[in-house]
């Protein structure tokens, strides 16, 4: 045990610093007492120095607090002194620490910050879904495949004001960021794309991103990028009458594990975690653990909280929302109780719901693939269920029947008006009309046409459609750009003088040395990312009269990656669907990149697609874990000069 008088020798991970017994035990009850006392065990260096394992950096202004009782926090990290001051145990700093970091940051976020949604209340179990399928199967598909079969592939695809609690609708709160925009594509790639990822939350914030976006960074923004949905005070069920605060996790998670006995395949899932997060106009739809929430947009009350599913006893893997399904004219919409639809898939099986303007449900119906369901969305009215293995499912809203069928594996897909694109291992791809479908089918198969074959048969990895604003119904004006699994770009073109021959080869760049993961094409740039680390690449795109140019034709303009920890590091298919980094836009416009570093992050990073650079910020206002977001543009209301506004909208962990 060292002296009062001593001199105290310390070696700060292989810093050497000295000083006297006084400093370091001014303060009771801390690191230093503890080491000094002997009470911890301590290791010491050749020269006799107590070592340390800590930051050296950190350790000086630390340790001259404990020499002056004063800190100067110009020039340091607040939040690394924080963690290191907590760790020293050192009471008095992580106060003064933790005023300076209040001061700085606002629970009501920052001018990125548009609302918060809390969640409705847990459902109950005997509001438990029925698992008895309810839509027929038009036809199981035969044996012979209509494309040929081969070895395994993996798809990849592109203030609110609060409401008063009833009985018959949960409350709810919606806040969204506004972003600057008027632009409007010419087609959506899907009326709700599927992915996966973990469950929360919902918040939303909004920034400006176009052509003209501002480099200003803006720091501190709220967990609602666009929308954030949070748990409330409300009784979850009639058996648990005591508030719940949006701290008290731990003892709501007890309950659950104790009454509702919800689990994960083989763990524990916190009910109340975002795990996805879809949009679809002025609607979004939140997907916990075993339920399904939805909020919609109107002009003069903001977001409001709609719908809330039964729960699902499966966890809920895939979501997908249509909110103009009622547009097809087939008067499905009628027969199914609403002109909205929501549908989500747990494990192998597709669960869909009709809902009304005012929130009322009617259960559509069930079906199932023979394999898990690894992405889930609409095009049109039409629902598809797609999988890894080449397994497709299609929901019919005019019949209201399903058609499953086995396909060659599919490794991409994109979607184009009421086309479906394939990229499948074979190197070929495939397309299938869904507006004709189910008029288009050969001995009750989907009608798959081969559209395209790459000319060194490689798997096609990832491809992004273009419909140049000349496109016609026929499609005979179209631009595809296709990545394939040895790292390659490639775009073909077919316009109208083309006809009758098919695509053609347009243009090939070799830059990416591993296969590409993502790609889109627009009208002013290529954006192609490999598994590299997400190395993306991109290139501006020279068109005259519509057409891609050949002179001087695209030329390049960065290189530089989007790293994300969690892809990396997660095998969940949820997370990393939940949590897609884009790119994100409409086809006329500047598209985005949403960069999450690590899988606990309280931040997002919004970067332009075309150079990489920064333009923005997004924190959680209160500090939570974001776990899923979702970039969307809502429709404009009806008001004279009205635009569409652009959200991010985030989900969150309590």
């Amino acid at each position: 045990m060292a002296s009062a008088s001593e001199i105290i020798n310390l070696n700060v991970g292989g810093t050497r610093f000295s000083t006297s017994w006084q400093t370091l035990t001014w303060i009771p009850e801390t690191f230093f007492t503890a080491l000094l006392s002997g009470r911890i065990s301590s290791l010491k260096d050749d020269f006799g120095a107590y070592f340390i394992d800590r930051d050296p950096g950190i350790f000086v202004p630390i340790l001259n607090y404990m020499r002056t009782r004063d800190v100067d926090l110009k020039s340091i990290d607040i939040r690394a002194l924080r963690n290191e001051a907590e760790f020293y145990g050192i009471t008095p700093l992580i106060k003064r620490v933790a005023l300076c970091e209040d001061l700085g940051h606002s629970s009501c976020g920052d001018v990125l910050f548009y609302g918060y949604l809390p969640p409705a209340p847990i459902p109950v179990h005997n509001d438990t879904i029925s698992k008895t399928p309810i839509c027929t199967s038009m036809a199981k598909a035969p044996t012979d495949d209509p494309l040929p079969s081969a070895s395994r592939g993996i798809p990849t695809p592109g203030t609110i004001v609060r409401v008063p609690e009833t009985h018959s609708t949960p409350p709810g709160n919606g806040a969204s960021t506004k972003l600057n925009t008027s632009a409007t594509g010419h087609h959506s790639r899907n009326s709700s794309s599927n992915g996966s990822t973990s469950t929360s939350t919902t918040s939303g914030v909004g920034y400006s991103w176009n052509g003209s976006t501002s480099s200003t960074r803006s720091n501190g923004h709220s967990r609602a990028s666009s929308v954030d949905v949070r748990p409330v005070q409300h009784s979850r069920n009639p058996s648990f009458d005591s508030k719940h605060s949006r701290n008290s996790s731990a003892d709501l998670n007890k309950y659950f594990r104790t009454e509702l006995s919800i689990l994960s395949y083989a763990s524990w899932e916190d009910p109340m975690r975002v795990r996805l997060v879809r949009a679809h106009q002025n609607w979004i739809a939140v997907a916990y653990a075993h339920f399904v929430t939805c909020y919609r947009l109107k002009d003069s009350s903001g977001w409001q909280l709609v719908f809330s599913s039964p729960r699902v006893d499966d966890m809920i893997d895939r979501l997908a929302i249509n909110a103009k399904l009622g547009s097809s004219g087939s008067g499905s919409a009628t027969n199914s109780g609403g002109d909205k639809m929501v549908a989500i898939a747990a494990r192998n099986g597709v669960i869909m719901w009709g809902i009304s303007d005012e929130g009322n449900r009617t259960d559509i119906g069930r079906f199932t693939l023979p394999v898990p369901v690894e992405y889930l969305f609409f095009i049109g009215s039409q629902l598809v269920a797609l999988s890894q293995n080449g397994k497709i499912g299609v929901w019919h809203s005019m019949t209201q029947h399903v058609l499953v069928q086995d396909l060659v594996n599919i490794m991409s897909f994109d979607t184009a008006g009421s086309f479906l694109l394939l990229g499948c291992n074979n190197g070929a791809i495939s397309y299938i009309d869904m507006q004709k479908f189910p008029l288009r089918m050969k001995d009750n198969d989907l009608l798959v046409t081969e559209l395209y074959r790459d000319p060194s048969n490689e798997p096609i990895t990832a491809i992004s459609v273009y419909l140049t604003p000349k496109t016609s119904i026929c499609g005979n004006w179209i631009e595809i750009a296709y990545g394939t699994q040895s790292g390659m770009v490639r775009v073909i073109v077919q316009h109208p003088e083309t006809v009758g021959h098919g695509p053609q080869l347009f243009q090939t760049f070799t830059v990416h040395r591993s296969p590409v993961t993502k790609i889109k094409l627009t009208e002013k740039y290529l954006v192609s990312v490999c598994s590299d680390y997400n190395h993306v690449r991109s290139w501006a795109m020279t068109r005259f009269r519509g057409m891609i140019s050949t002179h001087p034709g695209s030329t390049p303009l960065a290189s530089f990656k989007i790293v994300s920890l969690e892809g990396l590091e997660s095998s969940s298919s949820v997370i990393s669907a939940g949590n897609d980094c884009g790119p994100f836009g409409e086809q006329d416009d500047e598209q985005i990149f949403v960069q999450k570093v690590v899988p606990e992050t309280t931040e997002l990073y919004i970067r332009l697609a075309s150079n990489g650079k920064r333009i923005c910020t997004i924190q959680s206002v209160d500090g939570t874990n974001i776990t899923s977001f979702c970039a969307h543009e809502c429709e404009g209301s009806s008001r004279l000069g009205s635009r569409p506004r652009r959200f991010i909208f985030t989900g969150h962990s309590r």
